[in-house]
């Protein structure tokens, strides 16, 4: 009973641009929705369109298919995906109606009426959302994004066409998605003989790591995830995929004559398919539901327009229970740019072109290379620390003390080279340690704070104060891997210590190395394999010893001369390094500010470290990566032991 002029001032202050911009993270850009809707089915229908168009009996069965399609978004908010959804559902609607119109002339039978024409209405649209306000904004912006699309079919036809009163509405329901059944929300029609289902799921459910989740969503997570081990570390979106990979899986199993079968697409923060959440998460979807990955988008920058609101690294990954011949990948060149669209036989969970497979953490590498230790801890409240001021004036006061103190090493001073220093007392003689009352009184200092401390596990350790809490200190030579670093680096810069260093617990070490193997994981091959299977830290590389470095694949059989011409460019990265004493590693390794004797060295490392691996050369790093996991794959075929069988089976 609301009137046309009331509907469109409502329609101006739900949909008007600044208005739902105000709306905070409720509001998301038509482009990136778009990125989503148009591979999940809106090219696909269009496509079926321009097949149909030519017969007018085809097309009347496309517009007949395309008002019986349901679509549920279970995490709405403003209802923005299914706003555009249905919008563009009826654009598609307004070319059939054009067409027929045309052929209803021609033969004479021309309906005056157009509302015969419009089969495509809001009830077939459904959403679930968790807070109550955005809800009636998705329920009320249903009504007006089908006003408008009524005022331009009014516009295109010349005839007058209003669907007042209301009689259908969306079905937007206030609750949580996850613990709510999400075939509830569908009400049967009169035309249909099997059950009702959704056929497109679509959507962007909330970006919320481990750390951040509350209460109620670290329950949620418990139900959803319910015996699947080491689920904790996942994120929030996650629990949507199993929900979704559940209905399919038996939405699915219901047959609706020329209707397709259930498929998802959802937009999620990029962790999903990168570092451990891979493996626990893609573990269960391919194992349990039978998951494939239909298309993908790689990561780019997702934001929605909101005031302030800053932009997160995401993917979109199109899914279903079943399988099609032709699947896409939407790479980017640029994560702020426009994507390329690619065709793969199949799509991997690091969403390239390979097999099923994900990366399991493992506690030794697969190929026969120096294992890594992650650095010392101290839990020290800083009591065993110096900067190189404070070295010096105790020293001034404790000489003493000298042998006992060493080189530190964290992420921080490797990178921004920076002077510290720390109290090394393992395997120190006591009787030493005792004439020196500044240390007795650091050390004295670390055990009140051990003890203070909440956990056991830490006042336990106020026994040994002489001592970091974890000792990994390599006895050897080693090389250095800061575990976190900058994504805009080409590189991750590594170095050479003597196991006078002590290295921190920021970084991890590979003992015993080879300046061939520090030329490897130089190179942009392994930079490839960090890129794709490492975990991230909002948007830095977060390498991980037991998935990145234990599951890479090293080079199969390089000879003597592949070696050494490795080891030849290893020796021209570290000379065009100490050309700048003053310059730190994170200067030096600055895209913008790397020295041209540094970046020719390293681009000589990468092709003697790619003719190690094969003679083609590689034409980006798309193949570069789908060449490691095919080499990964070969590498680990015999690593699964099968189950025996007994011998009369094996007869």
């Amino acid at each position: 009973k609301i009137s046309p002029a009331i509907f469109g001032s409502l329609f101006q202050s739900v949909m008007d641009e600044k208005a739902r911009r105000n709306l905070g993270a409720h509001y998301t850009s038509e482009k990136n929705i778009l990125k989503l809707i148009k591979p999940l089915f809106l090219d696909g229908l269009w496509a079926e369109f321009e097949k149909a168009k030519a017969n007018n009996n085809n097309l009347k069965k496309l517009h007949d298919k395309i008002s019986k399609l349901r679509f549920l978004d279970p995490a709405c908010g403003c209802g923005n995906f299914l706003i555009i959804a249905y919008r563009e559902l009826r654009l598609l609607e307004i070319e059939i109606i054009k067409i027929l119109l045309k052929e209803s002339i021609k033969s004479q039978q021309a309906i005056t009426d157009i509302s015969i024409y419009v089969q495509i209405d809001v009830d077939k649209f459904y959403g679930i959302e968790y807070e109550e306000f955005p809800a009636q904004i998705a329920q009320v912006a249903m009504w007006l994004i089908d006003h408008q699309m009524n005022q331009l079919v009014s516009q295109t036809f010349g005839e007058y066409y209003v669907r007042l009163p209301l009689r259908k509405s969306a079905t937007i329901k206030n609750g949580n998605a996850l613990q709510t059944d999400w075939q509830s929300l569908i009400e049967p029609m009169p035309w249909e003989k099997e059950q009702a289902r959704y056929h497109y799921i679509l959507g962007n459910p909330p970006f919320i790591g481990k750390h951040l989740q509350n209460a109620s969503q670290k329950n949620d997570m418990e139900i959803v995830f319910t015996g699947v081990k080491g689920a904790g570390v996942l994120d929030y979106v996650t629990a949507w995929y199993i929900r979704a990979a559940q209905y399919m899986q038996v939405a699915n199993n219901v047959e609706e004559k020329d209707l397709p079968k259930t498929k998802t697409a959802f937009v999620s923060t990029n962790s999903i398919s990168q570092g451990e959440q891979v493996g626990i998460l893609w573990n269960e979807l391919f194992n349990k539901y039978h998951i494939k990955i239909l298309f993908a988008h790689r990561t780019f920058k997702w934001g929605n327009e909101a005031k302030g609101n800053a932009a997160v690294h995401v993917v979109i990954i199109g899914f279903a229970n079943y399988d099609i011949n032709e699947k896409l990948i939407y790479e980017y060149e640029d994560i702020k740019g426009e994507a390329h669209e690619v065709k793969a036989k199949n799509i991997n969970p690091y969403l390239i072109e390979g097999n099923d497979s994900f990366l399991p953490s493992r506690r030794k590498p697969i190929c026969d290379v120096p294992e890594t230790l992650y650095g010392s801890k101290p839990v020290d409240d800083g009591n065993f620390f110096f900067t190189n001021v404070e070295k010096e004036e105790f020293l001034i006061t404790y000489p003493d003390s000298s042998k006992f103190i060493r080189p530190f090493l964290s992420a921080k001073e490797f990178l921004n080279n920076e002077k510290r220093w720390c109290i090394w007392l393992n395997e120190a003689n006591p009787s030493e340690v005792k004439k020196i009352k500044g240390i007795l009184e650091r050390v004295e200092k670390v055990k009140e704070f051990r003890l203070s401390s909440s956990k056991e596990a830490t006042r336990k350790l106020a026994s040994l104060p002489t001592l970091f809490a974890e000792i990994r200190q390599p006895t050897s030579e080693y090389i250095l891997i800061p575990l976190h670093t900058s994504e805009n680096r080409n590189y991750i810069p590594f170095g050479y210590y003597s196991p006078e260093y002590i290295v921190g617990n920021s970084c991890t070490a590979i003992p015993k190395a080879t300046k061939f193997q520090f030329g490897v994981i130089s190179s942009l091959m392994h930079m490839s394999w960090v890129k794709y299977t490492c975990g991230r830290l909002e948007s830095r590389y977060r390498y991980s010893n037991d998935i990145v470095y234990n599951n890479f694949p090293w080079p199969e059989n390089p000879n003597i001369k592949q070696i050494t011409t490795v080891e030849n460019a290893v020796t021209a990265i570290l000379d065009a390094r100490l050309l700048y004493p003053e310059s730190s590693l994170a200067d030096l390794y600055d895209p913008n500010t790397m020295p041209p004797a540094l970046v020719k060295a390293h681009q000589q490392l990468d092709k003697a470290v790619d003719l190690c691996y094969r003679p083609q050369p590689f034409i980006n790093e798309t193949k570069r990566i789908e060449f490691l996991f095919e080499l990964y794959d070969k590498y680990t075929a015999g690593l699964f032991v099968k189950t025996k069988k007994k011998k009369s089976e094996l007869k």
